[in-house]
């Protein structure tokens, strides 16, 4: 006997001979292969984040399966993105897993024509005398009029949209306390 089904058989799964004979709409709009399809997130733990990418706040749902994320789409849980993401949030899976990711700290030492891996607290911290050094060559107390301006001209500072309202006051704050007059967000580029 042949182990490929008849006709007959072939014709009896298709749902439109299902609803024909009188299936139930369960059975009519299901084949055989509908039924053996599983969930690609069976046994996947799922977690709750945010987008990265703007201040909008897109609610995503990332899946893990052994400590790794295979998946990341939009939370249709959520009242503001409803499950939906822009084309750079719907790309985020492919940000995290891809292998040319930065994931350390590089500098390139002045002159220097190689990026070194460094720490990041180095980092942060070489980034902090950089800009205490900057603000004391440069801070202006006065103009040439002897009025009070207390300005940084050296510095500038360029924000980013993935940032919220509350981090860009607190940055906002911070420029202006130090005398930076130069403020801008990308958001507006």
């Amino acid at each position: 006997m042949s182990s490929n089904p008849s006709l007959t058989d072939t014709l009896a799964e298709w749902p439109v001979v299902k609803q024909a004979l009188g299936a139930g709409e369960d059975e009519a709009s299901t084949t055989g292969r509908t039924r053996r399809l599983r969930s690609r997130l069976a046994g996947v733990e799922s977690v709750g984040s945010i987008c990265p990418y703007c201040a909008v706040g897109c609610a995503t749902l990332v899946h893990l399966k052994d400590g790794r994320v295979v998946s990341i789409e939009g939370d249709p849980e959520s009242p503001i993105n409803e499950g939906t993401l822009c084309p750079k949030g719907a790309n985020t899976f492919q940000y995290t897993i891809n292998p040319r990711r930065l994931t350390k700290a590089l500098y390139r030492r002045p002159y220097g024509t190689e990026w070194e891996e460094v720490e990041l607290e180095w980092a942060m911290d070489r980034i902090a005398e950089r800009f205490r050094d900057t603000r004391d060559r440069t801070y202006r107390a006065t103009d040439e009029e002897g009025r009070s301006i207390r300005q940084t001209p050296g510095i500038a500072f360029l924000g980013g949209a993935a940032l919220d309202n509350e981090e860009n006051y607190l940055i906002k704050k911070f420029a202006v306390g130090a005398g930076v007059v130069h403020v801008e967000n990308q958001a507006r580029i």
